[in-house]
């Protein structure tokens, strides 16, 4: 994509929603932090309660709704926290756009397009929310048709954020000049049908070879309840996510490395909360991983943990890197 991470392992949207908490959450540990889903306009979310434990399950489900302080604030954090940035604080900061509940489907690129060109200057990267199942009719935004105008408007927005670059943009090195990528990304639901999943990478192979898309994240939530699921809870309405997904989100990224032959660096999120949950995913096609629910139950020494011990099963299978890594369970069944 372009950019330099100091490690695999980073943090999901959803965890700091307005950017409020940038700096601390890189302090613990992780390579990039990504803030959102933030949307143009500010709104309330869903109401509450909108957030369940599903303790006995290592899971949550949620229906927040994308609440969200809207762009104007997120613009002020994010050049709060670039003022501040240094070279002992390294990480990167990626932006997750949302749309606005009341913004009709077919203007929806509208709303996606204004976030990047509102707050993408002062990001790292960008990421297109398509999959929240809690904003209704935005998994539809996934068919190709909507999917390729969105992305082709968001592209064009993500060119004009760079050249509203200032030309003091801290980049990862620390040293103060103008970065000259800004990676755009699409994010995907677990809960894509065969079709739609060949469909979709088809889309995304073309487009990455036009150079209006640079990455994947698989996964967000699924309206999915497995049937192992233990808690009370189980029967709310919202996005599972956590240790349930973990192998769903897996095969998901397994799969859709193989349809795009590998070409399309991949970020890995659902249900990572160890070295091997990390190493899974990167052998299934993951350049990097990031984590949210799984940090929520086993604490902040979770990151340190994680990257010490993926190191270490890095290095009992014979990888010198994460880069060799990546994809080695499913490469051979990519067709030439």
């Amino acid at each position: 994509m372009g950019l330099s991470f100091s490690n695999p392992i980073g943090l999901a949207a959803g965890f700091d929603k307005n950017g409020i908490a940038i700096g601390g959450l890189l302090d613990l540990g992780f390579s990039f932090v990504e803030v959102g889903s933030v949307t143009p306009k500010e709104q309330p979310g869903n109401p509450k309660p909108r957030v369940f434990r599903l303790s006995e399950d290592n899971a949550v489900i949620n229906r927040y709704g994308f609440n969200s302080f809207g762009m104007e604030f997120a613009k002020n954090q994010f050049i709060n926290f670039l003022n501040s940035r240094s070279t002992f604080r390294t990480g990167l900061v990626g932006l997750n756009a949302g749309k606005n509940k009341e913004t009709p489907d077919e203007l929806a690129q509208e709303d996606f397009s204004s976030v990047i060109e509102t707050v993408g200057p002062n990001a790292d990267y960008v990421v297109i929310n398509l999959s929240s199942p809690n904003t209704p009719g935005l998994r539809d935004l996934q068919r190709t048709e909507a999917m390729s105008r969105i992305i082709l408007t968001c592209s064009d927005a993500r060119d004009r954020a760079i050249e509203k670059r200032s030309p003091n943009f801290v980049n990862l090195s620390g040293q103060y000049q103008r970065a000259p990528v800004l990676p755009l990304l699409v994010k995907l639901s677990p809960d894509l049908s065969e079709t739609e999943k060949k469909c979709i990478a088809e889309l995304l192979l073309q487009l990455h070879s036009e150079g209006k898309i640079d990455g994947i994240i698989i996964s967000n939530t699924t309206i999915t309840r497995p049937s192992h699921l233990k808690s009370k809870e189980v029967n709310e309405t919202g996005g599972l996510s956590g240790a349930p997904v973990k192998d769903i989100s897996t095969r998901l990224i397994g799969e859709m490395y193989i349809l795009t032959r590998g070409q399309i660096p991949i970020i890995g999120v659902g249900g990572v909360g160890n070295g091997q949950d990390a190493f899974e995913k990167i052998t299934a096609g993951a350049s990097l991983v990031q984590m949210y629910t799984m940090l929520a139950y086993n604490g902040p020494g979770t990151v340190k943990r994680t990257k010490n011990e993926l190191k270490t099963i890095l290095e009992a299978h014979g990888y010198r890197s994460v880069e060799e890594a990546v994809g080695a369970r499913v490469k051979s069944k990519i067709q030439s």
